[in-house]
């Protein structure tokens, strides 16, 4: 099978060839650029450059040689963009390592040695403490609450480092001729390799509530009675804008690539964020829409992205129509992954849930990851409906040692599923 193939039949609930395996084809599968920057350097791979394409998280864009050593089936369209010297500046990383951020991207030094992203008024907007490993919201342009008939939203949700500090191909949205050219590298990516294409497209309708009104203050919007309708306002009008942008992308695109992947964080350790009948009311029907109009309109799967203890929403994501959910936090209540392959294993595809990152992958020995990744294997990939990949991003402390242990054991009992 080519890795196209092989990802389109795993979605099918098919078993391919061998068990799928993501790097980076998300922002919730990728790696950061320090634990990044030390793989390659465990490898003996000398030459390239660490370029930080998601500048919240701090994720490196893997390159060819990274792909091609773990046998990685799927990509980003968005590596299609920034691919001139220029659109990078260096930088030093708080390990010592040098790597790039987007030319576009000057974060300031404080006195303390934390970074600060500013909007162009001067506002922070987001932070990342001396020695971090990322940047924080610092910014709830609402966090006070609502403004009559959501007056200044478009500039309000440029305020939140998710839109500000965009990842690429959206760092270049705002250009003129923007949707032609993102046709045309998705055609080119799509030409140069067998692998599957993922677009990003995000389209949350929870998290932007949380990222105006802070998660605080929005799930106590989502109880009060009185905040009702200001709540449905809102989705309404995100709505509004993420179905225009779903029919640009769509046109652009939905012929080229593979997966459309949408995100919305809806669990937390213990369980969802906000009552089932509280999603089945305000978002389920949303998202059903959202998924009905890319299934519509082009060739894509839609895949979600969704943090947590998701178990007690399945049914209703799957009833969304997602094809896809990641990343599969198999450390949260209910999460075994025993119990989502018997109960949900022919109803949706687990992108994820490969590795714990919690515990293993990050603590465990080489030999004790093998191990892991074996059993989970073992769960998770008969019958198809599996595509490998960690719970979530590999951090700066994970050895390179147990990298290497994760993708080659994917490869070797992957063959064997």
């Amino acid at each position: 099978m080519t890795s196209r193939e092989r990802v389109l039949s795993a979605i099918a609930h098919r078993e391919p060839d061998r068990v799928p395996v993501d790097l980076g084809a998300t922002p919730s599968s990728g790696i950061s650029a320090m634990a990044y920057g030390r793989l390659k350097a465990h490898l003996g791979m000398a030459g390239g450059r660490t370029r930080i394409y998601d500048v919240v998280q701090q994720l490196a864009q893997p390159e060819e040689a990274v792909l091609n050593r773990f046998g990685v089936d799927v990509l980003d369209v968005g590596r299609a963009f920034n691919d001139r010297d220029a659109d990078w500046t260096d930088v030093a990383l708080p390990d010592g390592q040098s790597a790039q951020h987007p030319a576009w991207f000057r974060p300031e030094r404080q006195p303390d040695g934390a970074w600060s992203a500013r909007a162009p008024d001067g506002v922070e907007i987001a932070r990342m403490p001396a020695g971090g490993a990322f940047f924080d919201q610092t910014c709830f342009p609402w966090i006070d609450g609502y403004p009559e008939g959501l007056k200044g939203l478009d500039a309000a949700m440029g305020r939140v480092l998710w839109a500000a500090l965009v990842h690429s191909p959206w760092d270049h949205a705002g250009e003129p001729g923007f949707w032609d050219d993102l046709r045309a590298r998705a055609l080119a990516l799509r030409r140069a390799s067998d692998r599957a294409l993922m677009i990003v497209c995000g389209c949350n309708l929870f998290e932007w509530g949380t990222f105006l009104r802070r998660l605080d203050n929005f799930l106590m919007d989502l109880a009060d009675p009185a905040a009702q309708a200001d709540v449905e306002r809102l989705l309404d009008a995100l709505m509004e804008r993420h179905l225009a942008t779903l029919e640009k992308v769509c046109r652009a695109v939905g012929d080229v690539a593979d997966l459309l992947r949408f995100g919305d964080d809806l669990g937390m350790d213990n369980g969802p964020l906000m009552a089932p009948d509280t999603y089945r009311r305000l978002f389920k029907p949303r998202h059903a829409r959202l998924c009905d109009y890319v299934h519509r309109h082009s060739g894509m799967k839609t895949f979600l992205h969704s943090c947590g203890s998701i178990y007690r929403l399945l049914p209703d994501l799957v009833e969304a129509g997602y094809d896809v959910i990641n990343p599969v936090q198999t450390a949260c209540r209910d999460m075994e992954p025993e119990r989502l392959k018997r109960e949900f294993g022919r109803a949706i595809t687990f992108w994820g849930g490969g590795c714990d990152t919690r515990r293993v992958l990050n603590r465990g020995t080489p030999r004790e990851v093998r191990d892991h990744v074996r059993r989970r294997i073992e769960i998770l990939a008969p019958g198809g409906g599996f595509v490998f990949n960690p719970v979530h991003n590999i951090l700066p402390e994970v050895p390179p040692e147990n990298i290497v242990a994760m993708f080659d054991a994917a490869r070797e009992f992957g063959a064997m599923a």
